[in-house]
């Protein structure tokens, strides 16, 4: 079964890195134990999945994700005002700052300052990574069938 390959209905066990544009690494595993996923089982964005498709044991790459495949591109409807005095009083703010926010189910929802004055704060909503391409750097350690639950 060594050559089969990744799809629909296959559990993957992988080393991967997440590397922007510039080359830096935001996220990586090489360094630790292998991940171990099912495909459609939510672990990764699908276009990370579909990336990864036709590859098989011992198969080592780098693939481009465009933002489209992975994080989407920025959406001006995700930046938000909101009024200065929501914030606390002693909070010294600086752009690129990071708040979390409570989404509508109660969830936590990150935002980043962009701007602010005395009276407004503009708070951007979007992924941290929209609008930007990745570099995915994988080693494939092994493809099975998945198990059905």
């Amino acid at each position: 079964m060594d050559d089969l390959m990744i799809s629909e209905g296959t559990r993957v066990t992988l080393n991967f890195a997440l590397v922007l544009d510039d080359g830096s690494e935001i996220d990586s595993n090489f360094e630790k134990e292998p991940a171990s996923f099912s495909v459609g089982d939510g672990s990764l964005l699908p276009g990370f999945e579909r990336a990864l498709f036709g590859l098989k044991s011992g198969d080592e790459a780098t693939l481009e994700i465009l933002p489209e495949e992975g994080f989407g591109q920025p959406n001006d409807n995700n930046l938000q005002t909101i009024k200065r005095d929501q914030f606390d009083a002693g909070s010294e703010l600086e752009e690129g700052m990071v708040f979390s926010f409570a989404d509508a189910a109660g969830g936590e929802l990150p935002g980043v300052v962009k701007t602010f004055d005395a009276d407004e704060v503009t708070v951007d909503f979007n992924h941290p990574l929209a609008g930007r391409t990745l570099s995915f750097r994988v080693a494939i350690h092994n493809v099975e069938v998945a198990e059905l639950h």
